[in-house]
């Protein structure tokens, strides 16, 4: 009873992902279709001529685009763990009057409508002169990763046993040696786990991009997407070849980062 419980559950499971993962292999599969077979009906439900001209079109086209989104996204992560980690560790372990009021005003500014944000970017970034530059982008993108990354860094940093924070001590290291030599090498899932969600934030950002980088010499896959289908609505190959490229970042550093936010969001205990 207990083996066809579980085989039930494997085929339920099983057939759920199938589901949800059929628009990503329709995209895949419109991406190597020649035109003139997606006009058939039916359609293909594989691309049986399969053909490249749309991943050659992406990479003459969409080249420079995905450039800047890799520029951007990594930037946003070094500025996001410049001001986030030392934050946390404030929070957590120097517990500086405020600190709790802090703390809820960083859970308020996630919630807050990204449109919002852009719009008093806006104003300021027309002032200052960093409209449509990518420097501007970065900061805008780090206000969105930046509450979720101290708050992600505190959590953990919170569970570092005091007696490592008082063995520093004893070994003449200040609250600065303490940060950098013990407790930025124990928050390595944490880092791991901010720098992904940071990377992601900013390599999907449209909201941003399009307010804030929309007449820019150097703009990011998103609009280039955008811009895209609307100069080439009829060629949906190339339009779905350049989502599956864009896509490849954010998915490669999923896999290969999985186990480590796994253990960053479940943050609180400190292993070796």
């Amino acid at each position: 009873m207990s083996a066809s419980r579980s085989w039930g559950k494997s085929a339920i499971g099983l057939v759920l992902t199938g589901l949800m993962l059929f628009p990503v292999y329709w995209m895949i599969n419109v991406s190597l279709t020649r035109d003139q077979d997606m006009r058939k009906s039916p359609p293909y439900l594989w691309p049986a001529n399969g053909t490249l001209e749309g991943y050659r079109a992406v990479l003459e086209q969409q080249g420079p685009y995905l450039v800047t989104s890799l520029v951007i996204g990594l930037g946003t992560v070094a500025l996001t763990l410049v001001i986030s980690a030392p934050a946390a560790y404030s929070l957590a372990k120097l517990r500086p009057r405020g600190g709790g009021v802090l703390s809820f005003v960083l859970l308020i500014a996630q919630m807050i409508p990204g449109i919002i944000m852009a719009m008093g970017f806006y104003a300021i970034f027309l002032s200052t002169g960093v409209l449509n530059t990518v420097p501007g982008l970065i900061v805008a993108d780090s206000t969105l990763a930046v509450p979720f990354a101290v708050l992600v860094f505190t959590t953990f940093m919170s569970g570092i046993p005091e007696e490592l924070m008082q063995a520093a001590k004893v070994d003449g290291a200040g609250a600065l040696r303490t940060f950098w030599s013990v407790v930025l090498p124990v928050s390595r899932n944490s880092i791991i786990t901010v720098s992904l969600f940071a990377f992601l934030w900013a390599w999907s950002d449209f909201i941003f991009a399009s307010t804030l980088d929309g007449g820019g010499d150097h703009q990011p896959i998103t609009l280039g997407i955008y811009h895209y289908i609307g100069n080439n609505n009829q060629q949906w190959n190339a339009i779905m070849a350049t989502a599956v490229v864009a896509s490849i970042p954010a998915t490669a550093l999923l896999v290969i980062a999985q186990r480590y936010v796994a253990a960053g969001v479940t943050a609180g205990a400190v292993k070796d």
